[in-house]
Formats: structure tokens, C-alpha cells, sequence
């Protein structure tokens, strides 16, 4: 069971890399063609995507293969989080950041610096690290109270996401991409601890407040997740978003439902924990400034520096038009008819026709 655990959450977080690529490929797509067509009702007063233009994103193309591909993720998720603990295989579904930063530079334009490499990489170890030090059991969350309990906090969670990403506007795609990775990671806690499964009861199963938490925060998690895919960069998204569903289903197993590492390897499992966030952070941090989703601005910067490359440039000329020629038209000498020199002028020449008889006479 603990290698069909593994394999699952494989083939989840490939399926979740392709999944956001494709996704952010149609909020791409549908960005251009609102901006082509001149319609103006597709941002809000703050600068964030309305409603509408959320909708129309749904059915692009793309966006419709990268939901299909989340259809295929939650499959292989929800069999991971049954027969693993949780910061194990919430850890292996989070590297689907690293199939979406591979997979965006063919699909997106995406650039890749060394220093992403370096974060993906720690990414990469640190989830080995903690496969080596997990625990092959599972269990707990049986309590009805611990089922009802995550289903409040699921809703509190839900209306809290739906407000930010709305109010915040364009700065609101970490925000949005962290709320998602969280009601993703409830997800998660839910299917493990879900009623009616084995044995199989549809009853049980449909009455069980942990389906409610499943509908609730895929539906609303998949929404916030797309709003934050049309305001940021995929990759700044995508990192906090694995941070989100990793760290909060990781604490929740361990706190609340006896997962553990092996004996003596805790260190080993708290390494690869805090590596796989540090570095998820880093992909976060350097991807989160602002998208480029009609590959009109310049490209970011390399080295551990973050930004785009112009951002020097437009401070230079930023500089340049305030000491314009325009800003120093109040201290220039008065025009004069054309073809004659000021006055001032006339005496100081060399060439002046006075001058330069005087010297004659001399």
C-alpha cells in the first residue's frame, strides 16, 4: 500500500504541474482576446479580474484539458492521503511546482535563472528526505466532532479567500495562491479521514461532514486558484500554493492524527520539511512579481537580484524627465525675431561684426 501511496501522489503532482500550466495558458489566452475585442468589463475597481472575465477563462480550451488534468490529481491525491501519512504525501503532490516551472517555459515563455534552479533542486531533496524518514502508518480522525470542526473552518476559510482575492485586487495573486493550497490541503485531511469509503457505504459516506468539507473547498479553492492564476505569475502562485497545502495538512496529521516519522529519523523528516518550504518560498518570492500575460514586458533579472531588467532603465529615465529641457523652459532666454541674436549674445560673440571691425581699425 505504501507504494501505490507513492506512485498516487506521483502521478497527482504531475498531474497538478500540468494542470496550473494549462490553466494559466487559457487565463493567458483569454486575457489577450478581452484586450483585442476592446471590453471593458473585465477588472474590478481595484485592479483585480471580475466575475465575468473568471467565467470566460472556464471555457477556454486549455483551461477546460487543465481541469480534466485536476480531475486525474484529486484521483491520485486521495489515494495518496489514505494509504500515506500527510506531510508525506502532501510533500509528494507539492512538487508539482517543479513540473509547472518546467512545463511554463515551454508553454508560457517562462525564463528560468540559476537561482529558481537552486530552489527547485532544494525542493526536489528535501521531499526526498522526508520520504526516507515517514512512516508507513496511518490513521486517526475518527471523532465526528474533529469532522464537524473542519468543516466550520473550511467555510470561515472560504469566505476569507473569496474576500481577499477581490479586495486586495492585483495584490492578491500570493494571497489567492496561498487560501488555494490551504483549502487543497483540508481536501487532503478530509479524504483521509472521510467515512464510508471502506467498506464502501454511500450513506454514511454522503452524510459525513468531511464530504461537505471535500465539495466545499475543492469548488471554492479551484475558484480562488484560477482568480490567482490571472493576477500573478505561475510560478510565484504555484510556490505558495504547495507551501499551503503541505505545511497545514502536514501540522494537522501530526497534531491531530498520530502521523509520525521512523524511529530516529524525526531530525531527517523536520530537515526535508523546512527545506521543501524554504525553497518553495524562494520559487515564490522571485516568481511573484507581476505577470507578464501578454509577454510585452521585459524579462527578469538574473542573480539573486529580483525584478525585471528595465526596472533601472525606467528609473534613468524617470530621472531624465525631470531634468527635461521642457523643465527648464522658465530659465531660458527670451526667443527673439528670427535671425537676430539677443542682445547679451551680441556683445559676447567673438563674431560680432563691431568686434571684429574694432579689431580691424586697432
Amino acid at each position: 500500500m505504501f507504494v501505490i501511496g507513492v506512485i498516487a501522489a506521483s502521478l497527482a503532482a504531475v498531474a497538478y504541474g500540468m494542470s496550473t500550466v494549462l490553466r494559466a495558458l487559457g487565463a493567458r489566452r483569454t486575457a489577450q482576446e478581452a484586450r483585442e475585442q476592446g471590453r471593458t468589463d473585465q477588472l474590478t475597481s481595484t485592479g483585480g479580474p471580475s466575475v465575468n472575465s473568471t467565467v470566460s477563462t472556464f471555457f477556454d480550451p486549455s483551461f477546460v484539458l487543465g481541469t480534466l488534468m485536476v480531475v486525474v490529481g484529486f484521483a491520485g491525491g486521495a489515494i495518496a492521503a489514505r494509504f500515506l501519512p500527510l506531510f508525506l504525501s502532501q510533500t509528494i503532490v507539492s512538487a508539482n511546482l517543479v513540473v509547472t516551472a518546467l512545463l511554463g517555459t515551454v508553454l508560457l515563455g517562462i525564463v528560468l535563472h540559476a537561482r529558481d534552479w537552486i530552489a527547485i533542486g532544494m525542493v526536489v531533496v528535501s521531499l526526498c528526505l522526508l520520504g526516507a524518514a515517514s512512516s508507513h502508518s496511518t490513521g486517526g480522525g475518527e471523532e465526528r466532532s474533529f469532522h464537524w470542526g473542519m468543516f466550520g473552518a473550511t467555510v470561515v476559510l472560504c469566505a476569507l479567500a473569496l474576500w481577499a482575492v477581490y479586495k486586495l485586487g492585483t495584490r492578491g495573486a500570493i494571497v489567492g495562491g496561498a487560501a488555494a493550497g490551504l483549502l487543497f490541503g483540508v481536501i487532503a485531511i478530509a479524504v483521509r479521514v472521510l467515512d464510508g469509503v471502506h467498506p464502501l457505504n454511500v450513506w454514511t459516506l454522503l452524510l459525513d461532514p468531511a464530504a461537505w468539507t471535500i465539495a466545499v473547498a475543492g469548488a471554492v479553492g479551484f475558484y480562488v486558484q484560477t482568480v490567482a492564476l490571472q493576477l500573478g505569475a505561475v510560478n510565484g502562485v504555484t510556490a505558495v500554493l504547495v507551501v499551503g497545502e503541505t505545511a497545514g495538512p502536514s501540522l494537522v496529521g501530526v497534531v491531530f492524527l498520530g502521523d509520525t516519522a521512523k524511529s530516529g529519523y524525526a531530525w531527517l523528516a523536520v530537515l526535508g520539511f523546512i527545506g521543501a518550504f524554504v525553497g518553495a518560498v524562494l520559487v515564490a518570492w522571485y516568481g511573484s512579481v507581476d505577470a507578464d500575460h501578454f509577454a510585452e514586458e521585459p524579462p527578469l533579472k538574473g542573480g539573486w537580484r529580483r525584478g525585471r531588467e528595465a526596472a533601472a532603465e525606467d528609473d534613468a529615465s524617470h530621472i531624465a524627465e525631470l531634468f527635461s529641457d521642457s523643465t527648464f523652459q522658465s530659465t531660458a532666454p527670451p526667443e527673439t525675431d528670427a535671425g537676430t541674436t539677443p542682445p547679451a549674445d551680441r556683445e559676447q560673440s567673438p563674431t560680432d561684426p563691431r568686434k571684429v571691425d574694432s579689431r580691424r581699425r586697432s
